[in-house]
């Protein structure tokens, strides 16, 4: 596989941060990043900016492949029903893509080599694994370590992959 810009997304449903890096066979290159924050008690209306931010992210970074956590359910059904909406809002905003899922167990596993680090962990190693001058917010950092993920796995499937016969 050549080289991809890739957005990396995780999902919320009062911050949802973004990471879009350049994966080349040279390293990873930070080329954006951020947080869209919703407020209000309207569900309807939070996705509806997390469509619209993400829209405008995609329009101004033209990524080429989506990255996102899947949902994990634990506890509280009620938070992940409004996880999960909230990260269907981010994948309609973005439809045009290839979409690749990741645990997050696997994103930290590709990031820190520990499938339980920290966030702040999570937040040191995308600053060292991208060269930024400071750790970024966490919602950013879990968006930028999917990105990362997925660069990690399709470096890995390029180099699994047999040539194709003369």
């Amino acid at each position: 596989m050549r080289g991809a810009r890739i957005l990396g997304i995780d999902p919320g449903s009062r911050v949802t941060g973004y990471g879009v890096i350049e994966a080349v066979p040279a390293g990873n290159r930070h080329v954006a990043s951020g947080c869209i924050r919703v407020a209000g008690e309207d569900m309807a209306e939070r996705l509806r900016k997390i469509v619209e931010g993400l829209r405008d992210v995609s329009e101004r970074y033209a990524p080429g492949e989506l990255a996102i956590e899947r949902v994990f359910v634990a506890r509280n059904a009620e938070s992940a029903l409004k996880l999960g909406q909230a990260r269907g809002a981010a994948l309609v905003a973005v439809p045009h893509i290839p979409v690749f899922e990741y645990a997050a167990t696997r994103v930290k596993q590709a990031t820190t080599g520990s499938g339980k680090a920290s966030k702040a962990q999570v937040q040191h190693m995308v600053r060292v694994l991208l060269s930024l001058p400071e750790a970024p917010r966490t919602d950013e950092a879990d968006a930028l370590a999917v990105a990362l993920c997925h660069a990690h796995s399709r470096d890995l499937l390029t180099r699994l992959r047999p040539e194709p016969p003369p």
